[in-house]
């Protein structure tokens, strides 16, 4: 009785296995940017990314989220990060539009406010496979991570100075007012 049942499981695993082995083998598993998700695509990937953050360290910001650091952050943002994830105010780019699956727009709605800094750190020193989201270890330094991650996170308290920056424009002059001439 026992042997039967376990030589069932192991008839039952291979069968499994065979049908995934032919559902991509013949090309039926859709690869096209256009094609629609294959079952349980989305949800089998957010599993296997927060399972895999899980296990990591979740270390405190190595730099604060002060002025010059989310300064620094829209500068290292803008030059890596933007073709995908967007800026403030500004319509997804062709690029961002065509992945699949789309990237997030960091600077609309709630973005990834509500992850914690960490998981943007982790998120941008590996990137994620399979999502077009490349790892930037050995190509930006553990400052500039830190940076582009805490700007992540206070994406919605953003100063006008750093939201001028990560739009390319220059910094609004402090608006004064010309005194009166003496009488």
């Amino acid at each position: 009785m026992l042997k039967g049942l376990l030589v069932g499981i192991l008839i039952g695993v291979l069968l499994v296995a065979a049908g995934g082995y032919f559902y991509f083998a013949t090309g039926r598993a859709p690869v096209a940017v256009t094609a629609p998700d294959m079952p349980f695509e989305r949800r089998f990937a957010r599993m296997a990314l927060h399972a895999y953050l899980d296990k990591l360290p979740h270390p405190a910001p190595a730099t604060p989220a002060d002025e010059k650091n989310l300064m620094e952050g829209a500068k290292v943002y803008k030059e890596n990060c933007a073709v995908c994830h967007g800026l403030p105010g500004i319509a997804p780019t062709a690029i961002a539009e065509g992945m699949a699956p789309r990237p997030p727009q960091l600077f609309k709605g709630m973005g990834v406010t509500d992850d914690e800094e960490w998981e943007s750190y982790w998120k941008v020193e590996g990137g994620i496979r399979m999502t077009g989201m490349p790892g930037f270890k050995g190509r930006l330094n553990e400052t500039q991570i830190w940076q582009a991650a805490v700007l992540v996170k206070n994406a919605d308290k953003i100063s006008l100075a750093v939201r001028a920056e990560l739009a390319g424009e220059p910094a609004a002059a402090p608006v004064t007012t010309p005194a009166k001439p003496a009488k």
